[in-house]
């Protein structure tokens, strides 16, 4: 992927091998950007604190960007850590910004679907949701909105209408007048719509915190989930805010998601062909998320992978 066709960029948390890299990154895709060509916004999201980090880190580096960016903040609830953790960072908040910086918002939990609205495009619903880890912690959901069905050309035909712009009007929705006074609605001459894919993330966590995720992540297409260590370390992976394939499974298999993929794995698991005499094969992940969810296959994330989610087709 080109770094340059970045719009947006979502932190989970703010632990520094989350976030660290952030100012790095905008920096390289500020440098492989065209000065004479204008670049759309990059908008962030990410836990409250990341506006003012990022501002001072890019100030003392004397950072200048090619294009502006926006951080969005989401203001997390005592019962995502652990009480003696949660810090009050209202202070952090500040008037002055950096020239490249667009003010975004502060985003609060709607206390009624227990989410984050982040952003409705048209295209794309982008929700956040909460997360139980060592610091507050947020799982992201990027959900494309159903697509027309297909015109039912026939049908316009017989009722005079023939291809030309009123086609384009009637797909986008948009109710047609003919010069006989006749009003054609779009849902008389479209087909059921296509669904949209559903991809869910959910970083750094033990657990999920409310109802909202289940509900948001239901069905999905693609799930992402943390298995920092296996299945024997379970106790051991809770108390430091971490999960195991089993209790990443599980949440996928209440979701219904159809595909599982585990990332976040510890560096004592090693890949396939470098597992000698006593080490354990990351490929043990996968086996023990696979046991939980009946057999459906688990795929294991690796660094650059491209995963393709086909368009689906109507109901």
């Amino acid at each position: 992927m080109l770094l340059g066709r970045i719009t947006k960029i979502f932190i989970t948390h703010l632990h520094g091998d989350h976030f660290f890299g952030l100012p790095g990154l905008l920096c390289t895709i500020s440098l492989q950007s065209s000065p004479t060509t204008t670049k759309q916004p990059v908008d962030i999201y990410g836990p409250l604190g990341l506006r003012s980090f990022l501002w001072r880190t890019m100030e003392l580096s004397h950072s200048k960007l090619l294009f502006p960016y926006v951080v969005h903040e989401l203001v997390p609830k005592p019962d995502q850590c652990p009480v003696e953790e949660m810090k009050e960072l209202s202070f952090v908040d500040r008037d002055d910004a950096s020239p490249e910086e667009v003010r975004g918002k502060t985003i609060y939990l709607d206390p009624v679907e227990d989410t984050y609205a982040l952003e409705d495009n048209g295209r794309f619903v982008m929700k956040a949701f909460r997360l139980f880890h060592r610091i507050p912690s947020f799982g992201f959901v990027v959900e494309e909105k159903p697509r027309a069905g297909k015109l039912n050309t026939q049908k316009l035909k017989e009722l005079g209408v023939q291809p030309g712009p009123l086609y384009g009007q009637l797909k986008d929705g948009v109710p047609v007048v003919l010069e006989n006074g006749i009003t054609i609605s779009p849902s008389d001459v479209l087909e059921d719509p296509f669904p949209g894919r559903k991809v869910c993330i959910l970083g750094d966590c033990a657990g999920v915190v409310g109802d909202g995720a289940v509900a948001l992540c239901r069905e999905a297409d693609l799930l992402v989930h943390e298995a920092t260590l296996d299945d024997t370390q379970m106790d051991k992976a809770k108390e430091h805010g971490h999960s195991t394939p089993k209790m990443a499974a599980e949440f996928a298999k209440l979701c219904k998601a159809k595909t599982l993929v585990l990332s976040h794995f510890s560096q004592r698991y090693k890949p396939a062909g470098q597992a000698g005499e006593g080490d354990v094969a990351v490929t043990e992940l996968k086996r023990q998320a696979e046991l939980t969810l009946d057999g459906q296959d688990v795929v294991l994330a690796e660094d650059f992978m491209t995963i393709n989610i086909p368009v689906k087709n109507q109901r």
